[in-house]
């Protein structure tokens, strides 16, 4: 098989699995609520969706550049159909704690999972390194547009059931089992992978590597590790799931016109992934990362602030026209400070540190939402934090150059 070949089948991937994660996010929180859960259940379930990602990925990445990629994303997508499949079977709080905690849900729209990092290797397995943040925008933008039509389709798909006749909670029930289903379809996707997206051979035999797959890189990607941990527990504050419940509480915005806000939120997001790539070879990928998303921010602390509806999403949709360049660029960075034989590895322990940040938030938001003197806190606490990684990410590594902005390819 060709390498273009297998980029094709991970960008069809990344499409089918984003779909799905924003067809989730829209309706995961009121699906929760429909079968009884309190705010404070809502909120701790979410956390616990995200640390069981963290950990399974954890577990998956650092072992993919020397068991298999293949092998480790096959493994993600069964546990994709697991958690969808008993999400939608039962309303025990307890069983659900366990499906969040062993399966993989994004209640954020957002990736989780072992995914993303073994498919962004094996994409730089097969791309020279000045092609690399180029196709990882288009990556980004992919995913963002899938994430898009899939938060139209799940709000729409629930609305119209609503309408037929159907109880809130079979409605959502039905958009779970699309969730599961379109998992199984993820996994024969990657069955159809070739072996030319594996690390090379004897390339990890040629240093010593921890626990975690890491070898020269450790104390870089430890770092990025610890910003970008920072960076997600402020994004977790604001969480696709977490805002559709906001504006759904705060101006009782229905499931369909949730899906259409965050299918334009979404698209203006995958078009400011794709400008980044030109933005990077202009002024740098840290550069970019930084100067693009401290106004994305500050946009964010307004959203709350604005008086109505229309200048609440107003405020969104801008912030998320530029919220989304420093992702291709980040991503491209990390991989570009790391030898071949420790990508996987470093991208899923950034990941990891990212979704582990992340999955703190959402117990401290979801139950700020539902006092009304501090439902805006999520939005403003998010957006301070995140200006303070901004200035601390350009301060730990403004040194550090990738390799293709050292020398020209």
């Amino acid at each position: 098989m060709s390498p273009g070949a297998d980029i094709r089948l991970l960008f069809t991937a990344r499409i089918v699995r984003m779909f799905s994660y924003g067809l989730l996010a829209v309706i995961l929180a009121l699906y929760l609520s429909s079968a009884g859960l309190s705010d404070a259940e809502i909120g701790l379930l979410l956390t616990l969706t995200l640390l069981g990602d963290t950990f399974i990925s954890l577990w998956i990445t650092t072992r993919a550049d020397r068991v298999g990629r293949k092998r480790m994303l096959l493994i993600g997508a069964a546990l994709m159909i697991f958690a969808g499949i008993l999400f939608a079977l039962t309303r025990n709080f307890y069983l659900l704690l366990f499906a969040a905690t062993v399966g993989v849900i994004s209640p954020s729209g957002n990736e989780v999972g072992p995914f993303l990092a073994i498919e962004q290797s094996a994409l730089a397995q097969t791309l020279p390194a000045g092609k690399r943040t180029q196709v990882f925008a288009w990556y980004q933008l992919a995913g963002s547009l899938a994430t898009a039509l899939g938060s139209l389709f799940g709000g729409g798909l629930a609305q119209a059931l609503q309408n037929g006749g159907s109880a809130p909670l079979s409605s959502y029930r039905v958009v779970i089992l699309i969730y599961a289903a379109l998992g199984l379809l993820l996994g024969g996707l990657f069955n159809f992978i070739s072996p030319q997206v594996e690390v090379p051979f004897g390339e990890n035999d040629k240093k010593r590597v921890n626990l975690l797959g890491l070898g020269p890189s450790s104390k870089k990607v430890f770092k990025l590790a610890a910003l970008f941990s920072v960076d997600a527990f402020a994004g977790g504050f604001v969480v696709q799931s977490i805002v559709a419940y906001w504006f759904h509480t705060r101006y009782g915005v229905d499931p369909a016109a949730l899906g259409a806000i965050f299918f334009g939120a979404n698209i203006f997001a995958g078009i400011s992934a794709l400008s980044a790539a030109w933005v990077a070879k202009k002024i740098g990928l840290l550069n970019t990362m930084v100067l693009t998303h401290a106004p994305s921010n500050i946009l964010l602390i307004l959203v709350p602030l604005m008086p109505n509806l229309p200048l609440a999403v107003s405020m969104l949709l801008l912030r998320f026209s530029i919220s989304q360049m420093d992702v291709p660029t980040r991503q491209s960075y990390t991989l570009a400070v790391v030898s071949p034989g420790e990508r996987s590895s470093a991208a899923g322990v950034t990941g990891i540190a990212r979704t582990l940040g992340a999955s703190l938030a959402p117990i401290f938001s979801a139950p700020l939402i539902g006092i009304p003197a501090l439902a805006s806190a999520p939005f403003i606490i998010s957006g301070a934090l995140k200006l303070i990684y901004d200035f601390s990410l350009y301060r730990n590594f403004r040194t550090v150059e990738p390799d293709e902005e050292r020398r020209p390819q």
